[in-house]
């Protein structure tokens, strides 16, 4: 056990943790030179399309250091602030972590929050600056600030440059040197932790674990915690870029375990893996539940297929333990589910890999927070979609979620980020300067209001220097209205939305102008309207499509041509009573974009 360390590589997003994690796996010789690439961890190609990491991903190095082998689990993890729990799961996991700063940026938003995450778990923290070979780099100035972050000497911060590899051998040294061996007992009764889990469609579910106490073997029986249900061992072993069979992992070590499960639901990420034989006396505390910021319901394209996506769900919460499902059904939509997510990243990233990983197609609709809706009976009840408002006469008032948000910036933006989150209904907690030229401001704002577009914008008015980290903090009242969109008559409840009242008349009359150029026109005009409760406050109306009847008039009495356009008319309006309005998927997509 003394020759194992496992550690993790923390940073904001686009520093450079993939990079670094590709030279390390150079040094170590882990990969040859014809199996190597850029970010070769981000094996998923949505992960290199937008060039960020999506998943934590785990792998086994080798490594001499004074004559003496050492084994070195490496996790790398995500920078984005919607991927903040699979970070969580990767630290708990870890002894220590490589802090990766970015020279020509400086600490970030979600470095701090990050770091913060690894010193609350104890683990041992490597400082490193990456990109000095850059022209823009400032290492002198970002030196001083990750010191005085973490309290150490600037002798003690590695910099490099992860992607032409200068600098970066003395790591491997630091991480055998400074980071502590895992702690645990070889002979005791086993107990490890899953961390992260994959469906596979020939071998079943193969779970990722690490090893607190104890050791577990091919032909073993063992048993979950949290189901109770015991299994025979087909295949254990360590990760490499692919799984390697080593037919036992001892204690303190990180490998996989096959055994042959077929369900989805009978894994949980955070359980705990025993032996039946000789079991442990309690579980390891796994990890806290995740709690969803942003809701929205997904349903299938047709109808018929419902029961194929719940099953594709199931499979997907595997590899995704953040994403939170439940049933529901809508008038216009049929059967679908309500789904939980860390943020829009989460929802436009679950959506596209259902999408390529399952080829299952959903409709999306508008995503929004839940709220606490106080009922003048005194009951309290949690609303996660418009459709689930009591009546406006039985409520007495709606509390929606507060966040505490941390911004950094270069000073020069300080004017329109104020602006931004004042118009979201923001309130500055407190304002500091950490350099010259670098602010850190505190504000509390409703989650409501940064859901939809909030850090796109924070990037646009920043060009892109600002940093966002956000948590939830608590419930506060609100004056709050249900805003319904009306196709010809009949409220399409996909596009209904819970908002504030004074945005509600501008957030309305945009939806409409939206919608309007997104909906078909048909053989008749579709009114598209806004409501709040029984009041119209926008409406505009897609055009019908008209044939021309009276092509066949040439001459005679004006009274022909009235007469075949009044005939029309009747048709029309008939027409108009039972036709259905189709909206398409781009419509409901539209409502995230508005500003654009």
């Amino acid at each position: 056990m003394k020759n194992i360390r496992n550690f993790c590589i923390i940073a904001h997003i686009d520093h450079g943790k993939s990079t670094l994690a590709d030279r390390l796996l150079e040094l170590t010789q882990t990969l040859s030179a014809r199996d190597m690439e850029n970010q070769v961890l981000d094996d998923m190609d949505l992960e290199r399309e937008k060039g960020i990491t999506i998943k934590s991903h785990a792998i086994q190095m080798e490594y001499t250091y004074q004559g003496e082998k050492y084994k070195l689990n490496l996790i790398d993890t995500p920078g984005h602030v919607d991927f903040s729990y699979e970070v969580s799961r990767s630290i708990a996991s870890c002894e220590g972590a490589l802090l990766v700063v970015d020279a020509t940026q400086g600490v970030q938003a979600q470095t701090i929050s990050n770091l913060y995450m690894a010193i609350d778990h104890g683990l041992e923290i490597i400082p490193v600056i990456n990109k000095i070979d850059m022209d823009s780099a400032q290492v002198e100035v970002v030196t001083d600030e990750v010191c005085d972050l973490l309290g150490c000497s600037p002798e003690d911060v590695y910099k490099i440059s992860a992607r032409t590899g200068e600098g970066v051998p003395p790591i491997l040294d630091a991480i055998v040197e400074k980071i502590p061996a895992p702690q645990g007992d070889p002979s005791a009764p086993l107990q490890a932790l899953i961390f992260d889990s994959v469906f596979n469609p020939f071998r079943g579910v193969i779970a990722y674990f690490k090893v607190s106490n104890g050791s577990v073997a091919k032909g073993d029986k063992v048993k979950f915690f949290a189901t109770g249900m015991e299994y025979d061992v087909e295949e254990v072993g360590c990760l490499k870029m692919k799984l390697v069979p080593t037919g036992r992992v001892e204690a303190g070590d990180v490998g996989y375990i096959i055994t042959g499960i077929k369900s989805a639901v009978e894994v949980k990420v955070g359980d705990t893996i025993t032996q039946v034989a000789n079991p442990c006396s309690e579980a390891i505390a796994g990890f806290e539940e995740v709690k969803p910021m942003v809701f929205a319901g997904m349903y299938p394209v047709q109808a018929d297929k419902f029961e194929e996506l719940r099953a594709v769900l199931e499979k997907f919460k595997l590899n995704d333990a953040s994403f939170f499902y439940e049933p529901e059904s809508s008038l216009a939509l049929g059967s679908g589910f309500r789904c939980g997510f860390l943020g829009l990243l989460h929802l436009e990233i679950v959506q596209e890999r259902l999408f390529r990983e399952f080829d299952m197609d959903v409709i999306t609709t508008v995503p929004n927070v839940s709220y606490n809706v106080y009922t003048t009976q005194g009951e309290v009840i949690t609303v996660h979609n418009p459709s689930g408002m009591p009546a406006p006469t039985l409520i007495d008032h709606i509390e929606e979620p507060y966040i505490r948000a941390q911004i950094i910036s270069k000073t020069e933006f300080f004017g329109p980020i104020m602006k931004l989150c004042l118009d979201r209904r923001g309130t500055l907690i407190s304002q500091h300067y950490i350099t010259a030229d670098r602010i850190e401001l505190n504000y509390d704002l409703p989650l409501s209001e940064i859901v939809f577009d909030f850090y796109d914008k924070l990037k646009t008015i920043s060009k892109g220097y600002a940093s966002f980290d956000y948590h939830i903090t608590d419930y506060r009242p609100a004056r709050l209205v249900r805003l319904d969109i009306l196709l010809n008559g009949e409220p399409a409840d996909a596009l209904s939305t819970l908002i504030h009242e004074d945005n509600a008349y501008a957030f309305g009359r945009k939806m409409c102008e939206k919608l309007k150029e997104l909906i078909p026109r048909q053989q008749f005009d579709i009114p598209i309207q806004a409501a709040i409760g029984a009041k119209i406050i926008a409406r505009e109306t897609v055009k019908q499509v008209r044939k021309d009847v009276t092509a066949k008039c040439y001459g005679g009495d004006v009274t022909r041509k009235r007469k075949l356009l009044e005939k029309q008319k009747e048709g029309k309006k008939r027409m108009r009573q039972i036709g259905t309005v189709q909206v398409p998927q781009s419509a409901f997509m539209a409502v995230l974009k508005l500003d654009s």
